[in-house]
């Protein structure tokens, strides 16, 4: 069974492939590929929609379908674009140093200088719009040295790691191996992923909630899990994750559309109602104090509480600053 990101990256590799390889069997395409002849088919028949960006009827790739009817074998026409250098518009650019920015402040000492080096080619190439991204700020949380040198160790050596965890929710320490899966950075934190023996299942750990960590002898085994797919969000809240009922008000929409949420309700004064789960309350009331009032807790009514009284603090602090002489 081939999933819709299966294909695209399989349809990546798809349009060089056929560009040199002219009327090659499609039999023997689906070979090469590891999928069964219908899923090529499938696939050129997506591809006869792919151009590059405003193409229009004409300007998209073409699939010899004749050909590939009466022969059994494929030709494609239109993707002469593809061998052309990249031209990035500034936006593009911009996205591209923002991103490599952030990955060069989660990136340990091995890494960091082939970032350094791309980043560089990029900010020279971009112009103007490297300029504009010294006006974006990015922050990562630091974390303890001998931690990310240990992690990275671990993948790289493919060995376990004994860790003490840190859970501010329960406000317990844990003891746990796990083996290792990749780094990523959500949220302007720093995470591990990571096969759980404990909790016998994928997990995600903070690394700045590492108190200690040993990188164990033992390999690691092969686990038969999906990789998180990170276009839907670093976090996955599960069915014991608590629930939450925010009223969103439009400056907080975006909270709707980028966190998943279980229910969606249009109040009056365009308010919505939203029932998410989470997988942290401590982070939840951090992202509604953020939102100055445009979010509001409905449930749990202690969360809403505890939002209210920090609010209250902070206004006092603000007001003691502003009525105090320099």
């Amino acid at each position: 069974m081939s999933g819709a990101r299966d294909q695209v990256t399989r349809m990546l590799a798809l349009v060089p492939y056929l560009r040199s390889h002219e009327g090659i069997p499609v039999d023997q395409v689906a070979s090469d590929f590891g999928v069964t002849t219908s899923q090529i088919i499938k696939d050129l028949n997506v591809l006869w929609f792919c151009g590059l960006p405003d193409a229009v009827t004409g300007e998209m790739i073409d699939v010899d379908m004749e050909a590939l009817e009466s022969e059994g074998v494929v030709y494609i026409d239109n993707a002469e674009f593809l061998p052309r250098p990249l031209r990035l518009t500034k936006y593009e650019a911009l996205s591209l140093i923002v991103a490599l920015r952030t990955l060069r402040a989660s990136a340990d000492d091995s890494e960091r200088e082939a970032i350094e080096s791309a980043l560089a080619k990029l900010e020279s190439a971009a112009g103007d719009g490297a300029t504009t991204a010294k006006t974006v700020e990015v922050h990562v949380e630091d974390i303890a040295p001998d931690v990310r040198a240990v992690v990275s160790d671990a993948l790289a050596a493919g060995k376990r790691l004994h860790i003490a965890y840190l859970v501010p929710s329960r406000d317990e320490q844990t003891e746990r191996d796990v083996d290792p899966l990749r780094l990523l950075t959500g949220e302007g934190m720093p995470y591990l992923e990571a096969w759980c023996y404990r909790a016998e299942d994928v997990r995600l750990f903070r690394l700045d909630r590492v108190t200690s960590i040993t990188m164990l002898d033992t390999s690691v085994q092969r686990h038969d899990v999906d990789q998180r797919d990170l276009s839907e969000g670093l976090f996955r809240p599960g069915p014991d994750s608590p629930s939450a009922v925010l009223d969103l008000h439009p400056a907080a929409h975006w909270i709707a559309e980028y966190y998943p949420n279980d229910a969606i309700e249009q109040r009056p004064d365009s308010v919505l109602r939203v029932t998410m789960r989470v997988g942290d309350l401590a982070w939840l009331r951090r992202l509604v104090l953020r939102q100055g009032g445009a979010a509001v807790v409905v449930e749990p009514g202690a969360l809403g509480d505890e939002v209210g009284t920090h609010a209250r603090a902070a206004l006092a602090a603000y007001s003691s600053a502003i009525e105090t002489p320099g």
